[in-house]
């Protein structure tokens, strides 16, 4: 049986992510408990929580790098979750960054930007290296694009990773604790990538433990703990007025 073509278009309501009643079990661990959520395009959402509450779980489901147990997941109005969807379409428009770089050590900046276009994207050599530079150029290593991984610092090995995913022309990015494996004096560099990215309209998951970064670029502040959302709103009503108690402890110990 062939595989399910995702047509990566627009949605009719502007909906990009659309989850609904989604469960996911590690054994007899339940991680995600029902959750539900959507995205608009455009918008840039912000997960919170403690460590095991589901949260990269989550975003690791959005890509199908893990397999939902129950529940569905819609991307620009087709079913993800469905059988025999054809899951490399999918991540040809769903970029992720992680807290791990993942470079290859062998190849520079530019290489490692080149590499899935050419292999996924099927772009020529000419066309790859092009759109390489112009994101290296973004994420403000231009001139760092023939430095091998080794020779550049966490938060520009993060950035270069950054720009690998957006050189795939994505209609989404995930962002899983991007800023966590950083000397805090790196951090700000690659928050200053992600606002930009927010401020251009790009679509946006976010986990996150910068509080700052929540505040000023979220359109929508989502909190999770133990597998389920215990509340989600706009940032001021979130961090200024929290309306669940458990909510308030996490905020509380973090402010």
């Amino acid at each position: 049986m062939a595989e399910q073509q995702v047509t990566m278009g627009s949605s009719d309501d502007g909906c990009v992510v659309h989850i609904e009643g989604l469960h996911k079990h590690f054994g007899s661990l339940e991680v995600l408990k029902g959750v539900t959520l959507k995205v608009e395009r455009g918008e840039v959402v912000v997960i919170l929580g403690p460590s095991g509450s589901g949260k990269s779980t989550l975003l690791r489901c959005i890509n199908l790098l893990e397999k939902p147990t129950d529940g569905s997941i819609h991307f620009e109005g087709n079913c993800i979750t469905a059988p025999k969807v054809n899951i490399n379409r999918l991540r040809e428009k769903v970029g992720m960054v992680f807290q791990s770089f993942n470079l290859f050590p062998h190849l520079s900046a530019k290489g490692n930007v080149m590499l899935a276009q050419r292999k996924v994207l099927k772009r020529s050599k000419a066309e790859a290296e092009k759109i390489a530079v112009e994101q290296l150029e973004k994420v403000g290593l231009g001139d760092r694009a023939d430095y091998l991984p080794a020779q550049l610092s966490g938060g520009q090995q993060q950035r270069v990773a950054i720009a690998r995913a957006l050189a795939m022309d994505p209609h989404v990015m995930l962002f899983d604790e991007a800023t966590s494996a950083l000397d805090p004096e790196l951090v700000r560099d690659v928050l200053d990538v992600m606002r930009e990215l927010a401020e251009g309209g790009m679509t946006m998951i976010v986990v996150t433990h910068e509080m700052g970064f929540a505040r000023e670029a979220a359109h929508r502040v989502v909190f999770m703990d133990e597998g389920v959302i215990v509340e989600e709103g706009l940032p001021d009503d979130v961090f200024g007025s929290p309306q669940h108690p458990r909510t308030k402890d996490f905020l509380g110990h973090i402010a």
